[in-house]
Formats: structure tokens, sequence, C-alpha cells
């Protein structure tokens, strides 16, 4: 429980369900501290930023994929697998938001906030 409330956001799950919204906070988190050119290609970051956005990588990622990624030393090369991954989720996402949209029926609901709150398609 300590782990978790000192933990910035929520942690990469290991299935992904929440890679998509986790990766922006990452960017947004390592810019805050500097650091996010640490995971950009041909970055000129000094070890010591290294070590520190891995460090704050590894908080932020499952218990099941810090074992899996456990001798990856550069936060770059961990963002790669992560994204490796994951990345085809942005196809299931947009998929499954195509098909919403394309079935959206607003006369199906009696009320706006019903109708939105079974809709969460995001522009």
């Amino acid at each position: 429980i300590t782990n978790i409330k000192n933990r910035k956001f929520i942690a990469l799950d290991i299935s992904g369900k929440n890679y998509l919204s986790w990766v922006l906070v990452v960017k947004l988190h390592l810019s805050t501290k500097k650091l996010r050119h640490t995971i950009d290609e041909d970055n000129a970051a000094s070890n010591e930023e290294r070590v520190t956005a891995l460090i704050f990588l590894r908080h932020h990622i499952d218990d099941g994929l810090k074992y899996e990624y456990l001798t990856v030393e550069n936060p770059l090369e961990l963002r790669q697998n992560l994204n490796d991954m994951f990345e085809h989720l942005k196809t299931v996402v947009m998929l499954k938001t195509l098909n919403d949209w394309s079935q959206l029926r607003f006369q199906d609901f009696k009320t706006v906030s019903k109708y939105n709150s079974t809709f969460k398609i995001v522009s």
C-alpha cells in the first residue's frame, strides 16, 4: 500500500489496458522533471538522467512487467519494449471507437446524460 501512495499516477497494468493514457502521463511527468529527452531517440542524456528516468518508469509499471524487463538498463529501451508490446492497442481502441460511432443512435436514450455515459467517445 505504501508503494501505491508514493506513485504519481496509476502504474501500467500488465494487460496494457491503461497503456495509452499511461504513455501520455509518463511523457508529461518526465517533461516536468526535465527528463523527457531520456526516452527520445538519439538523446544525449547523462547516465544520472537515464538512471533517474529508469527508476521513475519502473516505479510506475506493474510488478510483472518489472520482472520481465529486469535486465533493461536504459529508459529508451524500456519505452521501446513496452511500445512494441502494447502499441497494437491504438488499433484496437480505434476500431472499437469507429464501431461505436457507426452504431450511435441518440434516439435510443431518454436523456442526454445517459447517452453520454454509455458512449464515452472522445474526439
